[in-house]
């Protein structure tokens, strides 16, 4: 049976619910028909706030637990800012540290609530470690930037020590800063800031990961042979499909490491790439690079409901 969802994240969260077929739970008419029997997840419940639409999933592998939740914008965001407050808290009690992965495009702007109480004067900030998933090779000023994205949006707003925000050496060429990050890593994976995963491949406490209208995640992108890298922690592209050409990106096994894993898929022209991965079969949404997201604890799905509605 796949594990269950830990309840840091599933506490008083009305949901419509999906579980293996092993759990023996009366099952009820799904809302629609778009929920068919050859999707992974078997719907087994309605929530009990119907116009809130959230949806979550349990995968139906022993070796995940997946979720998908469905919101408005607004909610999203909120909903969002909560699971981190509640990692961030986890980690940093458990260990006195927060390894967080960011990323770019709007998900920077869904975790404004994390700038609002009761979480902006209550989280320890000055615990938690700051990396990239992906980077333009660009200057930390240039608008193509992640980092003056994340910075200008939200790092610049809250106590986080300097020392602990780990950008890109924008001074190298791609293949120099791939290098020199994933020098980098290696060094605080050996001072213990950043745990070690059973693989040997560094292990963040959390990634979050956009997708692109095509399924890409980080900088890997379908079709290209980063996605087949398994042994760089950090690569580097120079025909990125999506300008701008130069990057560096977190290869899957270190994606696939974490301990825990967000997609925040929110804003237009996704939803044919969430349906091919999130109901497509595994023929199909093997080919994206969002399907193939699968981290060592627990995967979760962030939607808008524009995204999700070719589901």
């Amino acid at each position: 049976m796949a594990h269950t969802h830990s309840s840091l994240l599933l506490s008083n969260t009305p949901r419509i619910q999906f579980a293996p077929p092993s759990l023996s739970i009366p099952t009820l008419n799904p809302p629609s028909s778009r929920f068919s029997t050859s999707h992974p997840f078997r719907f087994i419940g309605l929530t009990s706030k119907p116009s809130i639409n959230k949806l979550v999933c349990q995968a139906q592998k022993a070796s995940m637990a997946a979720a998908v939740e469905v919101f408005e914008k607004e909610e999203l965001a909120t909903s969002l800012a909560k699971y981190v407050a509640d990692l961030s808290n986890k980690f940093t009690a458990e260990r006195g540290a927060f390894t967080v992965c960011l990323s770019g495009g709007s998900l920077i702007s869904y975790l404004r609530k994390l700038l609002e109480a009761p979480y902006v004067d209550s989280l320890e900030w000055s615990k938690w470690h700051v990396f990239w998933l992906d980077e333009r090779v660009a200057p930390k000023t240039h608008e193509d930037s992640n980092y003056k994205l994340a910075f200008d949006g939200f790092l610049s707003k809250v106590p986080i020590p300097p020392g602990n925000v780990y950008a890109i050496n924008d001074a190298l060429s791609a293949e120099g800063a791939a290098d020199d990050y994933e020098t980098c890593l290696r060094h605080l994976v050996k001072s213990n800031v950043i745990t070690s995963s059973v693989s040997g491949f560094p292990k963040f406490d959390l990634m979050l990961l956009g997708m692109g209208p095509d399924g890409h995640v980080a900088s890997l992108f379908p079709g290209h042979p980063l996605v087949e890298e398994n042994k760089r922690w950090v690569a580097f592209i120079k025909d990125s499909p999506k300008p701008p050409p130069e990057r560096i990106t977190f290869t899957f096994p270190v994606i696939n490491s974490s301990a825990y894993a967000a997609l925040v898929v929110a804003g237009s022209g996704k939803a044919d790439a969430v349906h091919s991965v999130l109901r497509g079969g595994s023929q199909n949404s093997n080919k994206l690079p969002a399907a193939l997201v699968s981290p060592e604890g627990e995967l979760k799905w962030f939607l808008d409901k524009g995204e999700a509605s070719k589901l």
